[in-house]
């Protein structure tokens, strides 16, 4: 089987549009979240947002081109741009066929669906944007990164809700292990903080209705109460070792293992015993050939509700055993909230970047332990240590659970 390695990482996000404005922010502990700017929250219950600020298109890509995108297509095409520039891959020197896109959006263009649905009552169907379907459509994000950089191998949306950005990482990961590609550009992307996208989870009482930016997204605290949109992108270049070998590539780290589930159970709760999301673990440790020995730190789903931290606590417990209680966690949905399909490659990215410093970041905002969620979440100031393995959880609305292995690259293997 082909080893897979990752040579280049790009972001847009709450806290930074580039890796490095990022990480210092990370490091910051900064928070991202503050009012919602896009709408008028009179009528709403959840006030608060983590949006991307300061991102201008243009910087990525022609006039011309950003007119034909919706906001989440052009934080894609940003993101896929730094990642390729931060490969230093020459796409005129590769077979183009051999070059793939696998990056997924968990809900499309909430927002320019809006904005069309609106002419259309208000001037009639008419009036709507002639490119209206090929903006708003969730596979346009892959498809818009194909086209600016002239990938024409396999270009894939996956769709997993909350698990999309970690599944297409995975699946990626895979196509490259079996021969299908050298190169593919992998994670995901969504921009949903719209009237719509807004009113529909707070509908569900899946957010939060803090007031308090730095009390908002809290996770594993036992005042937490809901999560808090977001929005951005996070795109890796994954690669086939030897390729990257033979043109000089800078390693970042290697994928090591990837494991998919599904709890078949409910629409929106996980299983309570936590036993989807554990065999996503489970199945991700046995593909890297590892046990929870070898796993030094986990970036947890960790969304700040109610539900899902306890049964992700639940969760590690039954794929770690008695390591759960050593291993170092955290959420970095505590900084930046969370951004749906984008969050499980931005979280991968800052594993990667853990990895590379040894340092895991704080749960930002976590002050009262809750009894329910008694593993080491990283409370109050980061850690410096070794990290040499480290795994990516995501659970997604339907069940969908997906983990990512990575681990420090060793030319001789591990």
């Amino acid at each position: 089987m082909k080893r897979v390695v990752v040579t280049g990482m790009g972001l847009i996000t709450p806290i930074g549009n580039t890796v490095k404005e990022f990480w210092e922010n990370i490091h910051a502990g900064k928070v991202g979240i503050g009012p919602i700017r896009n709408f008028d929250t009179a009528n709403y219950k959840a006030k608060l947002s983590a949006e991307v600020v300061e991102f201008e298109p243009k910087e990525y890509m022609s006039s011309k081109d950003a007119k034909r995108m919706d906001r989440f297509s052009q934080f894609a095409v940003a993101a896929a741009k730094q990642a390729l520039e931060d490969s230093g891959l020459d796409i005129s020197a590769e077979d183009s066929y051999r070059l793939g896109v696998c990056i997924g959006s968990g809900t499309g263009s909430l927002m320019g669906i809006e904005r069309e649905y609106d002419k259309l009552l208000a001037k009639g169907p008419g009036r709507i944007h002639p490119l209206t379907a090929p903006m708003v459509l969730g596979n346009m994000a892959a498809a818009n990164v194909a086209i600016q950089f002239g990938l024409h191998g396999k270009c894939l949306d996956v769709v997993t809700a909350c698990a999309t950005g970690t599944n297409s990482i995975g699946e990626a990961f895979r196509s490259i292990q079996h021969g299908e590609a050298d190169v593919i550009f992998a994670g995901g992307v969504d921009s949903s903080v719209s009237k719509f996208g807004v009113a529909t989870f707070q509908a569900l009482t899946a957010l939060t209705d803090s007031e308090d930016p730095l009390q908002a997204s809290i996770p594993f605290d036992k005042k937490r109460d809901g999560f808090v949109t977001g929005e951005g992108a996070g795109v890796l270049v994954l690669e086939e070792l030897e390729h990257a070998k033979a043109r000089g590539a800078h390693i970042y780290a290697e994928i090591g293992g990837y494991g998919s589930t599904c709890d078949a159970s409910h629409l929106t709760a996980p299983l309570e015993d936590g036993s989807g999301a554990a065999r996503a673990m489970t199945l991700a440790l046995e593909d890297a050939g590892m046990t929870p020995k070898d796993v030094d730190y986990i970036n947890a789903h960790g969304t700040s509700t109610p539900m899902n931290d306890r049964i992700e606590t639940a969760a590690i417990k039954l794929a770690f055993g008695e390591d759960a209680y050593r291993v170092k966690i955290n959420s970095t949905k505590s900084m930046i909230g969370h951004l749906f399909g984008a969050g499980g490659a931005v979280e991968l990215i800052t594993c990667i970047q853990s990895i590379g410093e040894g340092y895991i970041h704080p749960t930002v905002g976590l002050v009262d332990d809750d009894p329910d969620c008694d593993l080491d979440y990283t409370k109050g100031q980061g850690v410096y240590m070794p990290v040499h393995v480290a795994i990516s959880n995501s659970l997604g609305f339907g069940g969908h659970n997906a983990t990512v292995l990575v681990k420090k690259y060793e030319s001789m293997g591990s």
